[in-house]
């Protein structure tokens, strides 16, 4: 299956890099993008690994997600692709998720 990185997640990821760049350093910041990157790649052989992701149920689209440190990547299945839409800091209210 081929994945695919839809804008708005490969925005969050950018976000994600740049906000430990400035906190923690480049090398962290390449390790926590490299991971999440890294992570997503499992989705091309077992594209149904992750859990159903409840906040999304109304999208009709089943979400499903991964964990990575602390971060959910979102993505749902279609025919052979695997999209990846949203990477979301655990952190924060779910609620946000449907922004």
């Amino acid at each position: 299956m081929d994945i695919i990185w839809t804008e708005f997640a490969s925005k969050e990821l950018k976000n994600i890099y740049e906000y430990y760049n400035a906190r923690a350093g480049k090398s962290v910041a390449k390790k926590i993008k490299s991971k999440i990157f890294e992570s997503t790649k499992n989705l091309s052989e077992q594209p149904l690994m992750g859990q159903i992701e409840e906040n999304l149920k109304s999208l009709n689209q089943h979400h499903r997600y991964i964990v990575e440190v602390n971060y959910k990547i979102i993505y749902f299945v279609d025919t052979n692709t695997v999209y990846i839409t949203d990477v979301f800091d655990c952190r924060q209210n779910p609620e946000k998720m449907k922004r």
